[in-house]
């Protein structure tokens, strides 16, 4: 039997009026997250020579197929820049388990509501609710590294201890001024089709 493509599945689904149980769905969601987990810790652990690393799930946009989600899944060896729609786990290498969710962030719109709420939240969006504000003060890393008791920290913050050190091992400092535009004549449009009007055969 020929596997559906992801085209074919999410038309199926445009024409499904059932109406779901909203906690069915997201039980359905996380049913395949630790199968992704432990398959991206497999990938990494050669990888990172770090004892602990950050396994990061973010919630993506399919570019032509409106109302499809990817999942995606990446190792990082610092605390990733926080953004909608993303969970980061903390593995640990020598013990080789997940110790912490450092946090999980909601899509943009959910974000902003939680972060600027004057309404008690239920219970379960209280540490999202937590989350999302320090991601607008502008504190996310001191709150988390003071909420998980760690020191992890940020890319950002890594290059900028060690700046001196990548650049005599080889690394170049990107000039600012200077930028490659994207040349526009690669791109060739034979015909533009309207996902929302394709049709499935």
């Amino acid at each position: 039997m020929t596997r559906k493509t992801a085209g074919q599945l999410a038309h199926k689904a445009s024409q499904d009026t059932t109406d779901y149980n909203a906690l069915e769905v997201g039980h359905a969601i996380c049913d395949g997250i630790l199968e992704e987990l432990r398959k991206c810790r497999e990938l990494h652990n050669p990888i990172f020579d770090e004892d602990e690393y950050c396994i990061v799930r973010v919630i993506a946009d399919d570019c032509l197929i409106t109302g499809l989600k990817r999942y995606k899944y990446y190792g990082w060896p610092y605390l990733p820049s926080p953004r909608p729609d993303q969970t980061v786990f903390l593995y640990n290498k020598p013990l080789d388990t997940f110790t912490k969710r450092l946090w999980s962030l909601p899509s943009p719109e959910r974000m902003a509501m939680l972060a600027s709420t004057d309404c008690i939240v239920p219970k379960q969006y209280e540490e999202m609710q937590a989350w999302s504000v320090a991601f607008f003060k502008g504190t996310f890393w001191e709150f988390i590294r003071h909420q998980h008791g760690i020191t992890m920290p940020s890319e950002k913050e890594y290059f900028l201890a060690h700046r001196e050190e990548l650049i005599k091992a080889g690394c170049q400092v990107p000039d600012a001024n200077f930028s490659d535009p994207f040349d526009f004549s690669k791109i060739s449009v034979k015909k533009l089709v309207d996902a929302q009007n394709t049709i499935v055969k």
